[in-house]
């Protein structure tokens, strides 16, 4: 392999002469084998895109000639389309704060963009990628801000639709049930009837209300700390620099960034990264609870609730022919369980910041993505390979609300809790329905009796006004 020797404040180092990255790339890269999970694509692209608009804004505050500045700017794009990702190497894990992630793209930037002058890489009197790439900015601002604009872009149009696709899912099987009429389940005993359009109403209404949470949890990441370089205070930025930035910025993302009212606080915590953490921990909640009542209707098919027939996807079982597992609830459920444990290391990594910067940033970018990533993919496979597909035991159904004993809640008021209790317990004993029993102690005419009783009455449906 053919190398050259770059030189740093720590002295010369070898790379390989055909890496874009330079010499600090090259000492993490060294000094971090530890996941061996690189830092997402969409990170690298999104921080792309922050240096291209930092590049704009330095030429347009006069401290960054044209030649060199837009040479830096082509470059950028041509990483933000997505090129150049096998030139950043660097472990997830790495030294504090993202430095090393940071000059892994001031250095790739600057190579190409030398590459484009014609020169070599490393002759970085052409274009230094400290002096020029990272010009009006330091880690501690920029990898603030990279966080925000990929988790926004990232939810915005991966998440949400997920969750707006699943929401309608479930409506539209709460359209096609609502006329099935089944036991419902309090403490996990028999409770009276309701429909499964209903069950399913719940459902859709539980997915909208986490989607609408995160929607209103995003917007906080468009408060950007940009231009606060180091601490917050501004320093080795030209005048207007933020404000041209964030100007070119909305331009190469087509969202509506704003400055930070107080980089300080900006900086120094993480609120709006814990606003979004506690967003897409709910949805986990709230998606994992969906897929536990899936797999819970769906068990049997002879020794379970067997009220609902789920897709066979796969076959379950390498020992038992012919078993079919609901294997794509349980794979959510798995997504549901990794992203609240990463929410919890977004919370620690949040709450162990100090004094003027929160230096845990890797650890937190990974985790948002990541856990988007997987709950977007997760939702869709949930939903297409499962819930589009369910199906309602209707025999099983009709069985279980036939012997339902609470439906004798219904004739509490016209007979007292005391008397419907006996009767519940002699139809359960005697393997009765709670229509039989009354029937045999006539306890009213049978026309009142089949109406109190009548299961669309009790769900809603039939309920006088």
């Amino acid at each position: 392999m053919a190398y050259r020797t770059e030189h740093d404040v720590l002295g010369n180092i070898k790379i390989n002469a055909d890496a874009y990255y330079g010499s600090e790339t090259e000492r993490a890269r060294q000094n971090f084998p530890i996941s061996g999970i690189r830092v997402q694509d969409e990170f690298i692209r999104a921080y792309a895109v922050l240096k291209a608009a930092a590049a704009m804004a330095n030429i347009k505050a006069g401290k960054l000639d044209k030649k060199r500045g837009n040479a830096i700017i082509k470059a950028a794009s041509h990483i933000a389309d997505g090129n150049l990702m096998d030139q950043f190497v660097l472990d997830v894990f790495q030294a504090g704060a993202g430095t090393s992630t940071n000059m892994n793209l001031n250095e790739v930037i600057a190579n190409k963009a030398i590459e484009m002058l014609h020169g070599k890489k490393g002759d970085y009197k052409l274009v230094h990628p400290n002096d020029h790439v990272n010009m009006s900015q330091s880690t501690n601002d920029t990898y603030h801000c990279v966080i925000r604009i990929s988790s926004y872009d990232y939810i915005g149009k991966w998440l949400i639709p997920a969750l707006e696709n699943l929401e309608k899912s479930l409506e539209v099987k709460s359209s096609e049930f609502k006329d099935i009429y089944k036991i419902g389940r309090t403490h996990l005993q028999d409770a009276v009837p309701m429909t499964l359009g209903q069950e399913f109403s719940g459902y859709a209404g539980s997915v909208r209300h986490v989607k609408d949470e995160l929607k209103r949890a995003i917007e906080s990441m468009l408060e950007l700390p940009l231009g606060g370089t180091a601490i917050g205070t501004e320093l080795n930025t030209p005048k207007h620099y933020k404000e041209y930035a964030i100007k070119e910025l909305d331009r190469l993302t087509g969202h509506k960034f704003y400055l930070s009212k107080n980089i300080f606080a900006a900086m120094q915590s993480e609120h709006a990264e814990l606003e979004v953490a506690n967003a897409l921990d709910d949805v986990a909640i709230a998606v994992n609870r969906i897929a536990n009542d899936i797999r819970l209707l769906g068990s049997g098919p002879r020794a379970g609730l067997n009220e609902l027939v789920l897709p066979a996807v796969q076959p379950g079982s390498s020992i038992m022919p012919g078993k079919i597992n609901p294997s794509m609830a349980e794979m959510l459920n798995m997504v549901c369980f990794n992203v609240m444990g990463s929410m919890h290391a977004v919370r620690e990594a949040a709450n162990a910041g100090q004094l003027e910067l929160n230096v845990f940033m890797p650890v937190i970018a990974y985790n948002m993505l990541f856990s988007v990533k997987i709950l977007s993919n997760g939702i869709n496979a949930f939903n297409s390979l499962c819930i589009i597909g369910i199906k309602p035991n209707k025999k099983e159904i009709k069985r279980n609300l036939e012997m339902d004993t609470s439906l004798v809640t219904a004739l509490s008021p016209y007979i007292g809790y005391s008397k419907a209790a006996e009767i519940a317990v002699k139809a359960y004993n005697e393997g009765k329905s709670i229509k039989q029993v009354c029937m045999e102690l006539n306890i009213m005419e049978k026309g009142k009796l089949e109406r109190i009783l009548d299961p669309a009455r009790q769900a809603g449906a039939g309920k006088e006004k």
